[in-house]
This record gives C-alpha cells, sequence and structure tokens, in this order.
C-alpha cells in the first residue's frame, strides 16, 4: 500500500488487495467524520474557519444515520476530525461508544486540550487512537500558532493524561499532528526525535492553503525549504530509528490512499473527496451516501487518481506510491488532478518564500 514503514494514516490496517477491492467495487473502508464546528482555539492555519457552531449541524440520529449508511459500504474506521474541536460536541462519547459498539476503528483527531485523567481512561477502554495537534514545544509559538494564550499547557497536560492512561500500547497508536510553518521550521527536527522516542507517531504535513490559511503568507516555507526537511527527517529515521522512506509531500514518512476509499462528511452534512478537496458532492440530507459516492464525477475520477491524474505527476516515478496533495492542487491551481504544485519533484513547482502571499484560486462557484 506504500512506501510507509508504519500504519499509514491514509491506509493504515488495510492492504494493498483491500484498497484496491474498495475502490472497483466502490466501497468505504473508511470515513472522515466532522462533528462540529465548535472550538475553543483559533488556529491561525485552520482548514474550516472553526469557532463556532453553525446553525445546521448534524443531529446525533443524523451522526449515527450516516455511520449506519458506510457500514453497508463495507465501512472499517471513522476519523473524527471534528471540523472544531470534536471534544467539545455534548454527546462525542456518545458518538465513540456507538462506533465501538458497531465494531469499528476509531481515530480520534483532537487538539487534547479537553483531555483529563478520565477522559483518557475512557478513549482508551474504547479503542480510539488519538492524534493529538502539537505544532512546537516551546509555549510561545504554539500559543500564537493557535491563537489561544495558555493553549501549549493545556496540550501538553492532555498529552500527559494520555501517556498516564497507557497510550500508546501494542495495539493502539497515539499521534502528534504537526504543520509545519515558517515558525516552527527550525524545531521540528527535534519534535519529531520527541514523538520517536515515545513511540508516539509524528503527523509532520504541508499546510493546505483554504480557510484562515489563505491569508497567512506569514506561514510560508519556501518549496527547497520543505524538501531539505522531508530529507533530514527520512536522515533522522534511518539513522537513528531504523526506519527507512523516501520524502516526498505532503506528510513525512506517510503516502496518502484516501481517495481510493474514503470520503469526508462535514458537520452540515455535505459529502466531500476529503478535508482538502472541499467540493460539496452531495448532502445526505438529500440523497443517500451510496448514490452520492457512486454518481459523483468528481469522487469517481478521484477513486482511480493514478489513472487520471496529469503533468508531473503522471509521469513522476513515484506515482504507484504517491499522488501528492489533491487539496493542494485544488485549492492553489482550481483542478484537483493537477500535479502538485509544491511538490520540489515537479519541475513547474509554485515558488513561495516567506513573505509572498499564496495565490489561491477562485473557485465561488462551489460555495
Amino acid at each position: 500500500m506504500g512506501i510507509a514503514p508504519e500504519k499509514n494514516r491514509w491506509g493504515r490496517h488495510f492492504g494493498a488487495e483491500e484498497i484496491a477491492e474498495a475502490r472497483d467495487s466502490g466501497r468505504l473502508l473508511t470515513m472522515e467524520l466532522e462533528t462540529s464546528y465548535l472550538c475553543n482555539l483559533r488556529c491561525i492555519y485552520c482548514y474550516s474557519l472553526a469557532g463556532e457552531r453553525r446553525h445546521n449541524e448534524l443531529t446525533l440520529d443524523e451522526i449515527y444515520d450516516v455511520i449506519e449508511q458506510g457500514i453497508d459500504l463495507g465501512l472499517r474506521r471513522v476519523i473524527l476530525i471534528g471540523g472544531g474541536e470534536p471534544m467539545m460536541h455534548p454527546q462525542i462519547m456518545d458518538v465513540v461508544a456507538f462506533l465501538g459498539d458497531k465494531g469499528l476503528g476509531i481515530d480520534l483527531f483532537t487538539n487534547g486540550t479537553l483531555i483529563d485523567g478520565d477522559t483518557a481512561r475512557r478513549l482508551l477502554d474504547f479503542g480510539v487512537e488519538p492524534v493529538v495537534k502539537l505544532n512546537s514545544l516551546k509555549a510561545d509559538v504554539q500559543d500564537f500558532l493557535v491563537d489561544t494564550p495558555g493553549a501549549y499547557d493545556l496540550i501538553r497536560r492532555g498529552i500527559d493524561n494520555l501517556i498516564e492512561a497507557g497510550y500508546p500500547t501494542a495495539d493502539l497508536d497515539m499521534g502528534i499532528e504537526t504543520i509545519i510553518c515558517a515558525q516552527n521550521y527550525d524545531e521540528i527536527p527535534d519534535l519529531w526525535r520527541w514523538a520517536r522516542d515515545r513511540k508516539i507517531v509524528p503527523y509532520v504535513e504541508m499546510i493546505t492553503f483554504q480557510g484562515r490559511a489563505r491569508d497567512r503568507s506569514d506561514l510560508n516555507v519556501p518549496v527547497d525549504d520543505l524538501h531539505r526537511l522531508f530529507d533530514r527527517l527520512a536522515a533522522i529515521d534511518s539513522e537513528e530509528y531504523g526506519r527507512t522512506w523516501q520524502a516526498h509531500p505532503p506528510v513525512a514518512a506517510l503516502s496518502c490512499s484516501r481517495h481510493e476509499y474514503s470520503c469526508t462528511i462535514t458537520a452540515n452534512g455535505y459529502v466531500q473527496p476529503c478535508t482538502g478537496i472541499d467540493i460539496r458532492v452531495g448532502s445526505i440530507r438529500h440523497t443517500p451516501l451510496a448514490t452520492i459516492l457512486n454518481e459523483s464525477p468528481v469522487i469517481q475520477s478521484l477513486r482511480h487518481v493514478r489513472r487520471n491524474i496529469k503533468g508531473a505527476c503522471r509521469s513522476c516515478e513515484m506515482l504507484e506510491t504517491c499522488y501528492g496533495c489533491r487539496g493542494m492542487a485544488y485549492h492553489l491551481t482550481g483542478d484537483y488532478l493537477a500535479p502538485d504544485p509544491l511538490c520540489w519533484r515537479n519541475p513547474e513547482h509554485i515558488r513561495i518564500g516567506r513573505a509572498c502571499p499564496i495565490l489561491v484560486c477562485d473557485k465561488s462557484e462551489n460555495p
């Protein structure tokens, strides 16, 4: 399923044959599920402009129903991504229990600020694999990136509570998610080692220029610097941890195959290919999930993305294990099948600097 030396965030627990079968039969293996846009932080790079609850968010019954529809399509794991902070949803543990009762694997992306000792133990009991959003081991940098004073201390306390509860275990991963930006660029190798030394999976990834990140050119990292960082992380893994992988965007050490077997359900019921490609291909309030997935030209073209991809990505020697970031292509070119515009393997990649604005395409036809 790729070159990743460990379980892959976008294909983990599944082998190449399972993924191919799901792709060719129109079935699902995973679903990214937003629960609410409510959030207690204001991350300056947030893809969804999270903060306040919106008037048309899914009810608990609607959340249960779309999960059931996913199960009918072969669903095996649900990734709770919130839209905002999933732990702020008043019934999040009911959702977790429901998923557990259905025998589904559960991934939880959280900022960690609301995870006390009891919550950490309950998550472990339910078999949840948590990923905590940690961008820096420096309080001032972390607090700046989430635009919330004191957030760093709360995040570290949440991580400590998860570790004290027993994470990670032989069967359950724990991870941290780190976005690469100018403010934390120099310390990422140390953050990588910090995670590896604790057997925590580091998800170090490039920013997709959507949401609040559209207007923050101060976050920019030049492509050549991104290339150097990925190569350095690969060297650290090879020399210090016995893990071997080839560097390519958008996530260090991992490969994305999600478009072959997954989709995103937004907190207001829309179906999208992923969080990065925020094209609404249908609403579960109006159309069954199976019909949306089977009849959407966008979803179907991405199911066979390696066959349909364009330009430098199509001719790249790594096509079997990488198709770049489709969200990056969509937001910077308007074409989700275009070659990744921030991949250093693409000879026509966009050259950005730390003071240069990112020119995001106008996609007003997709409100």
